[in-house]
């Protein structure tokens, strides 16, 4: 079975797609810099866990450090990498845009360099639905222009695609992107909406709704996305001979092995109802803090995922009272509430 190399193994997304090729036989080594951006006993449990199994071995690193990144790299000798290790977070970018430079550029462009000197089998790489900036035509296609960021993190993530388009072209190097849409779930992240909703109204204390509630999201399920991502190595990139030979609903380049891929529910969900399902499932109602916009931040999202089922014949489909009721689950047992 075919070596993996994980960044950000510690962290929601990497842990469960760790896991899934795991449970799926993969060899897969892990490298993280288990920061301290939000509890790192959560991140030291995820990858205990993990350890659990023989065929998981983890390295501790942050991705600015190449000498670090590099010795592991060459030792290990993955036959594909999954970079999913980023300064994540919205809101975070306008009080520490400088983490996201250091993590997200510099860290991005070293596992490049990496994946070339290796050549590795793909190159897959997380971006973001926040690409889609001030794009107001819904559902996001992969297809459109993505040239209006309207945060520092979405504007790491556009230069990233940006990148790794360059090194897919000059160095032959298949590269495949992922565009994430709201993805939520057991082990999630405590600064995600739908931690501190579930927190807020199991404590008792108010949760801040932004835009007084006027927002849609396209949440997606972290087992709909990693088993996407899963399916997505398999599907690698090749340079078309001609324009001719793309199909009409692929992103694929027309001059190199590149691809960028929405991975979503593909169904909006108004933010109001995505908090009367917690409560639901809390069994209490919340205390609603209404506030205007966030800086940054954007009315709706909306995955056109045609093109991963095209490539993969997956859909997301998880419906979101369903990934409500098992984040809840876990979030009571994991803090015993």
């Amino acid at each position: 079975m075919k070596k993996v190399l994980v960044t950000g193994t510690a962290g929601f997304i990497g842990f469960h797609l760790a896991k899934h090729l795991l449970d799926e036989g993969f060899h897969v080594v892990g490298y993280d810099g288990l920061t301290d951006y939000y509890d790192v006993r959560i991140k030291e449990r995820r990858h205990q866990m993990l350890l659990q199994n023989q065929n998981f071995s983890c390295n501790v690193g942050m991705l600015e450090d190449f000498d670090s990144l590099h010795a592991m790299a060459i030792a290990e000798q993955p036959d594909i990498i999954v970079h999913l290790a980023a300064q994540a977070g919205v809101r975070y970018s306008l009080e520490n845009p400088r983490a996201y430079a250091d993590a997200n550029l510099i860290g991005t462009f070293n596992v490049m360099e990496i994946a070339r000197e290796l050549e590795v089998d793909h190159l897959l790489m997380a971006s973001t639905s926040s690409v889609y900036g001030a794009n107001e035509d819904m559902p996001f296609d992969e297809r459109e222009k993505v040239d209006t960021p309207l945060t520092f993190y979405a504007a790491t993530k556009m230069a990233n695609e940006a990148m790794a388009h360059s090194y897919a072209h000059l160095w032959n190097l298949p590269i495949t992107m992922f565009r994430f849409f709201t993805v939520y779930g057991p082990w999630g992240r405590p600064d995600m909406a739908l931690f501190k909703f579930t927190k807020g109204v199991l404590d008792g204390t108010p949760i801040d709704i932004y835009n007084h509630g006027e927002m849609f999201r396209d949440f997606t399920f972290v087992a709909d996305l990693v088993r996407g991502i899963r399916l997505l190595i398999d599907a690698v990139p090749q340079r078309p001979e001609t324009r001719d030979d793309i199909p009409s609903y692929d992103s694929l380049s027309p001059v190199a092995p590149y691809r960028v891929v929405n991975i979503g529910n593909s169904d909006k969900v108004r933010l109001m109802d995505f908090v009367e399902a917690i409560e639901a499932e809390c069994g209490r109602k919340a205390i609603k803090n209404f506030l205007g916009m966030q800086k940054g931040d954007v009315p709706a999202t909306w995955a056109d995922a045609t093109l991963l089922k095209e490539l993969t014949g997956y859909q997301p489909q998880t419906d979101v009272r369903e990934g409500i009721r098992k984040f809840v689950s876990w979030y009571r047992d994991y803090y015993q509430v």
